[in-house]
């Protein structure tokens, strides 16, 4: 697994050598204004979670004028480590992307009072740390009602990679949208304990297409695109997660969870930018902008009529959608 770890930047932001890796911060702007690094689970390319991260931290520093560094591919172990090298280092402020980042952020904030974290999907909160959490449960509502509207079986997969409540809320989510259509409906439920891994989802996907689940969703990072490939392979229907994934599967997918981290990110900077920065966790949603639901040519109009009709109820506040961390299975 490639891992990039970037240490000891120069003012001038000349890469660094970390385990003989080279990690090539990328500048923004003109070099003027704060230093940003932003730490990743996975690939920034990875058609996914990280990649509208990437691309979300990308724009709001373009936005603002401020110089943007990445590491990517770092495992839990690693996260602290990362975000003192980064604080060390004199960046302003770093960011954490998934809910693993929280407690690192918290441990490490308290050495680095003068740097701001920032964490998505955590539940971390101090003088100098902000979350920001995406219902993420309100796209796997609506993704649920599209998969029990289009199912023949009556059976649905979920997959995640690493429980955390972040993962949960949207398994459950998904659970919940399919019952308000078929409340016999089952879903079964894999979890990788990877988020990289392609060929673990798959494995997971494949058996439960062995036990007749006709559409499967995913919300497991890159290792989800291995759920995708089985879906292809078995002439089933999955539903991509993060970023628009029709490009993996344009004839199976029936849709993309979307989240806009580049709404975000922009938040988030922008609180920084204007001073308005405080320590604690603040919700984003559908009427936010946040997350949403990108339907697939492959839904037919009853469906996507459906679908719609959901995601305008939620925006509205009509419909409200529980998010639930509690594990189900």
């Amino acid at each position: 697994m490639k891992k990039l770890v970037v240490m000891g930047l120069a003012m001038a932001m000349t890469a660094s050598m970390v385990n003989g890796v080279c990690a090539q911060p990328v500048q923004a702007a003109d070099g003027e204004g704060l230093k940003v690094a932003l730490l990743l689970s996975g690939a920034a390319n990875d058609q996914g979670w990280n990649q509208t991260a990437y691309e979300g931290a990308q724009k709001a520093c373009e936005k603002y004028g401020y110089e943007l560094a990445y590491t990517e591919n770092l495992e839990v172990a690693d996260i602290s480590a990362a975000f003192a090298d980064y604080a060390s280092a004199g960046y302003d402020v770093v960011i954490g992307h998934g809910y693993e980042f929280g407690d690192p952020a918290l441990e490490v904030a308290e050495t680095y009072p003068d740097t701001k974290f920032i964490c998505t999907e955590a539940d971390a909160s101090a003088d100098n740390v902000a979350s920001y959490v995406m219902a993420c449960e309100q796209t796997a509502y609506v993704e649920g009602i599209i998969a029990a509207s289009t199912s023949e079986s009556g059976k649905l997969g979920a997959i995640g990679p690493i429980p955390g409540d972040s993962l949960v809320k949207i398994i459950n989510g998904y659970e919940d949208g399919a019952k308000s259509v078929n409340p016999d409906i089952e879903v079964q439920t894999a979890w990788t304990n990877s988020f990289v891994d392609t060929q673990l989802a798959q494995e997971a996907a494949k058996a439960m297409i062995d036990n007749d689940v006709d559409v499967i969703k995913h919300c497991a990072n890159a290792c989800g695109n291995g759920a995708m490939t089985a879906a292809v392979e078995a002439g089933i229907w999955c539903q991509g997660d993060s970023y628009d994934q029709s490009s993996l599967a344009p004839d199976n997918i029936l849709d993309s969870a979307i989240y806009n981290l580049d709404v975000v990110i922009d938040t988030a900077l922008g609180s920084v930018a204007d001073g308005s920065f405080e320590g604690d966790v603040y919700n984003l949603g559908m009427a936010d902008g946040a997350v949403e639901v990108l339907l697939s040519d492959n839904l037919s109009d009853d469906v996507k009529a459906t679908a719609q009709d959901a995601i305008d109820k939620i925006v509205s506040g009509e419909l409200e959608v529980e998010r639930d961390y509690t594990m189900r299975q």
